[in-house]
């Protein structure tokens, strides 16, 4: 209804201004005022009509541009000869000007006004003009743990921020019937409360909410948006979205898969046998940092470190996995499957 309002009165003050600008007469009946005013309301409102599908929600948005618009149509009124313009008075070229530019501004400014928050303010300009550098933390990654790790080693610098949405999600993890998901809860709790005793990071805990929004990883996107900050996650999904939002996302496993050795075919590691591989004679091992070890002729040696010959490196979307043979001689093992050395 409000909307309406504001229509019908854009409308008659354009129609108000266009028959001061051609005064309606009799002898001939003149429109033409009227016929101006009414086309500028409608090219306004049309305006209005492309823009509509954009997010008109923000006030400050509209409030900036409002001024914008002003101080742009204060400078045209200005520069341009009113007084040469006859016979239009010019208090209605005045009032046009006035009219367009600071509705068109008001528009385009709350269009844009997701961009143009307190928040982001706060973010772009604090404690004596310098920016904010605020990371946010979504459930996966408290729950995964090894946040904690990296800010140990001073790596993160400004703020981590957990909203409280994420909290009450953690708080519903930590109280589920299920064990297995309680368990992983509690240990995101944990987690936040190593983080926060941590002199290496400052943590706020934000109150931003957006009750419109039901899913918590759009209520992420949309305040990493207000802070101008950068979303800390180890999910696939959010980080694609995110993207797509524009939103910089630091992605947890992205940083531990380009942190894994460098190792080449043709060195030589020690590697615990874990368990038999899927092809015949193989054995599997795995790295400090979680990598995959294939070796072949290790299907013996499962419960002891051997040391082997890498062979080859594959990597995948996953990480990297190693492809190795064993370097342990077996006499039980064919000769020609036992390690070959080369040189004298």
């Amino acid at each position: 209804m409000g909307i309406v309002i504001l229509r019908t009165i854009l409308v008659l003050l354009s129609v108000l201004f266009g028959a001061q600008i051609r005064p309606i007469t009799l002898h001939p009946l003149d429109l033409t005022g009227l016929l101006i005013g009414a086309a500028v309301a409608g090219s306004i409102l049309a305006l209005e009509y492309l823009l509509h599908t954009l997010e008109m929600n923000s006030l400050l948005g509209g409030l900036a541009g409002l001024l914008v618009g002003g101080a742009a149509a204060a400078v045209v009124a200005a520069l341009l000869p009113l007084d040469l313009l006859a016979p239009a008075p010019p208090l209605a070229i005045k009032g046009f000007i006035f009219l367009i530019f600071g509705y068109t501004g008001m528009a385009l400014g709350a269009a844009r006004g997701e961009r143009f928050t307190l928040g982001s303010l706060r973010a772009a300009w604090a404690e004596g003009g310098q920016r904010q550098n605020y990371k946010i933390l979504d459930t996966s990654v408290i729950i995964d743990g090894r946040i904690a790790d990296v800010c140990e080693t001073g790596f993160l610098d400004g703020s981590l921020v957990v909203p409280q949405f994420v909290l009450r999600e953690l708080q519903y993890i930590a109280d589920s019937q299920d064990a297995l998901k309680r368990n992983r809860g509690r240990k995101g709790l944990d987690i936040l409360q190593r983080i926060k005793k941590g002199p290496e990071v400052k943590v706020i805990i934000s109150e931003a909410d957006f009750p419109e929004i039901k899913d918590v990883d759009m209520k992420l996107i949309e305040l990493a948006k207000q802070l101008a900050g950068k979303i800390i996650t180890n999910d696939f999904n959010l980080n694609k979205v995110a993207e797509l939002r524009g939103v910089q996302v630091l992605n947890i496993n992205s940083l531990a898969n380009s942190l894994k050795p460098v190792v080449l075919p043709g060195e030589s590691m020690k590697v615990f046998i874990l368990k038999e591989g899927k092809e015949a004679n193989q054995g599997v091992g795995y790295l400090d940092d979680g990598t995959m070890v294939v070796v072949d002729n290790a299907k013996r040696h499962i419960g002891r470190n051997i040391d082997i010959t890498v062979t080859s490196v594959l990597q995948t979307t996953a990480g990297k996995m190693f492809f190795g043979r064993s370097e342990v001689v077996d006499e039980a093992t064919p000769i020609d499957q036992r390690p070959r050395r080369t040189g004298a």
